[in-house]
């Protein structure tokens, strides 16, 4: 029944401008099951151990042939200093090859088990998503010429011989160049007489000003990007400066419409070094994840100006550094110029902090109370009971206002241009992010299991997660359906997470306004644009004609590369690469790494991305400030 429900939902084609609409991986057709009597840690040792001879001796041919035809190497900083995702044994060896080729010669130098725990020790597990194809699944440790990290294996039973179907590998930290945590952490204090010793508070006054020195590292934004760049960067003892328009940290979210919460439970948006606390609630209000982001500044110590904005900013290529004039409002209301000289500067304004407001004739004409952007909208309002309101928009945004409007008695109306995923919340934490719970592996091994498979796997398992989620939510769709409302299956019918990585979103995480539609409470115009603003409604394409007190234009937001154009001019954004979207390696593009332009790099997404992402971010950087590499080195 699953299976036919979601067959019948047409699949979304669309994908962000430029990005590639990826295949699902397929499994080896000849893999069988394993034998009863196999003992996972010592198949798993023994391939491990051909590995590190192959790559010892140099012979990279050899190394490939260890992996199934079908079979991927996906590498994050290991080999290269790149995010490089390999298929088949060729395009393996080439990838090995590439990595010999660094100044540093071969970047791995041994790989090992990781058996500290039951989730990370060898063990027999489904690797399909429908439990035809089982293998063994393990972490792996290793060191290399630069650093250390850690991965995931999976192997496939390939018609009678053991081989890698998947081998993920991931930077964690640079060699004397280790995270401050733990047995590493700060003493806090110098003991004895000291002339002229300053406490704490004067200290961190001082840090914070930085008026006798400049950050290596400028970040824009203090939202979650900004927030875990500069965590990762502080714990590896790079400078950082995040500066933020708004006035205090955390009003990214906090000016937001009244009634946003997250969509995703807490499991899976703990932050960096400081996880959420045991008593928050799964689902976060934005008002109080904003109150957290300015704890996490305190707590943590970064160094942040609020009420700043940047005027303008140059790149001498001879230096190697910025020249970024700012602009800040002190407490006393007056404004502050400096002028800073970064190495490098991390836009973190957000995936999803471009607002895209189209240019829709008869825009400036409308006479009613209200017309604005999502991004701009901060509620229904009590005292308007029986206007009527337009969303315009059919994702997560125009839902949650579209409820908004109903529960302060609107008339509302969504006009819905193209076809939306649509889950359940139950879906998202029974189905979806399942492996994200309370009694659940810690949060590290997770980000490590779901991070480790190339997207073309990730798309096979999604297609298996959006036919449950089908099933599950059969009622809610079915209705949708009859209210004349268009869903979809996702990019191939792999569902929410391939809507947001291919297009940046295009769905809907049901909290109530399903329901709403069903039963009629908000009306829909499907498969329509908005062709004209008329004084007091607006005009579709069809000639229909929509009276409207309110227009809410949930619209979405646009690449992160127009606001880098916005802020840094033409001569900046053209030398970066669209961000977003999965390009042709198989990684998303731009994020995290290498943007095309030397010292800028981009940093956004959820609060899961974020938390696990910033980390490589973090130690590219580092890596060019210690000397390792240069920017576009491979």
């Amino acid at each position: 029944m699953a299976t036919q429900l979601h067959s019948q939902l047409p699949t979304c084609e669309r994908s962000a401008p430029g990005s590639i609409n990826i295949r699902p991986a397929e499994f080896p057709k000849s893999a069988s099951p394993p034998p009863a009597d196999l003992d996972p840690n010592q198949t798993a040792q023994r391939l491990v151990l051909a590995l590190n001879e192959a790559l010892a001796k140099g012979d990279y041919a050899a190394a490939s042939r260890l992996f199934a035809d079908q079979g991927f190497w996906r590498d994050h900083l290991a080999l290269t200093w790149e995010f490089r995702t390999a298929q088949g044994p060729e395009a393996i060896q080439g990838l090995l090859e590439t990595s010999s080729q660094s100044k540093d010669g071969f970047r791995l130098k041994e790989v090992a088990l990781d058996t500290s725990s039951d989730v990370r020790s060898p063990r027999v597990a489904p690797l399909d998503g429908e439990g035809e194809v089982t293998g063994i699944q393990f972490f792996v440790k290793f060191t290399t010429v630069v650093g250390f990290g850690v991965g995931v294996a999976r192997l496939v039973n390939d018609n009678g011989t053991w081989k890698f179907f998947s081998l993920y590998t991931a930077l964690q930290g640079l060699t004397g160049h280790e995270e401050r945590i733990n047995d590493r952490r700060p003493h806090g204090v110098e003991h004895g007489a000291k002339p002229g010793r300053q406490n704490w508070a004067q200290r961190r006054e001082k840090e914070i000003q930085y008026r006798d020195a400049d950050p290596a590292v400028l970040i824009i934004g203090a939202g979650q990007s900004g927030l875990t760049a500069a965590a990762r960067l502080k714990m590896i003892g790079v400078d950082a400066l995040i500066i933020d328009q708004h006035a205090s940290v955390g009003d990214s979210w906090r000016k937001r419409y009244d009634q946003l919460v997250l969509h995703d439970p807490v499991w899976y948006d703990h932050m960096p070094y400081l996880p959420f606390p045991p008593h928050w609630p799964v689902f976060t209000p934005k008002d109080k994840l904003a109150q957290f982001f300015e704890a996490y500044v305190n707590l943590l110590e970064l160094n942040v100006w609020t009420s700043t904005t940047l005027e303008e900013a140059s790149w001498d290529a001879a230096k190697g550094s910025w020249s970024v004039k700012v602009a800040r409002r002190l407490a006393d209301g007056s404004v502050e110029t400096r002028t800073l000289h970064p190495r490098h500067i991390v836009q973190a304004t957000g995936h999803s902090g471009f607002k895209n407001v189209p240019q829709i004739k008869g825009l400036d004409t409308f006479q009613g109370d209200r017309i604005c952007h999502s991004s701009e909208f901060p509620g229904a309002r009590e005292e308007s009971r029986g206007k009527k309101a337009v969303i315009v928009g059919s994702c997560n945004s125009a839902h949650d206002i579209a409820q908004d409007f109903v529960e302060k008695g609107y008339d509302v109306t969504m006009v819905q241009r193209s076809s939306t995923f649509v889950t359940t919340s139950k879906s998202i934490t029974d189905i979806v992010l399942r492996a994200y719970a309370e009694d659940g592996p810690p949060v590290e091994d997770v980000d490590l299991m779901i991070h480790s498979n190339p997207m073309a796997v990730l798309k096979t398992l999604q297609i298996s997660v959006a036919r449950r989620q089908a099933e599950n939510d059969r009622d809610i769709l079915e209705g949708l359906q009859r209210a004349g409302f268009n869903v979809d299956s996702g990019p191939g019918g792999a569902g929410l997470f391939f809507k947001y990585f291919q297009m940046g979103g295009g769905y809907y995480i049901d909290v109530g306004a399903s329901q709403l539609i069903i039963d009629g409470k908000i009306k829909i115009k499907s498969g329509q644009e908005v062709a004209e603003i008329l004084p007091h409604g607006l005009r579709l394409a069809d000639g229909t004609e929509l009276e409207a007190d309110e227009i809410i234009l949930a619209t979405g937001y646009g690449n992160m590369r127009e606001k880098t154009r916005q802020m840094f001019g033409d001569a900046v954004a053209d030398k970066t690469q669209d961000v977003w979207g999965i390009g042709q390696g198989g990684e998303l593009r731009s994020l995290w790494q290498q943007s095309g332009h030397p010292g800028f790099w981009y940093h956004g997404g959820n609060l899961a991305l974020c938390r696990y992402y910033s980390r490589a971010l973090a130690l590219q950087i580092k890596g060019i400030e210690e000397g390792l590499y240069q920017y576009g080195e491979k």
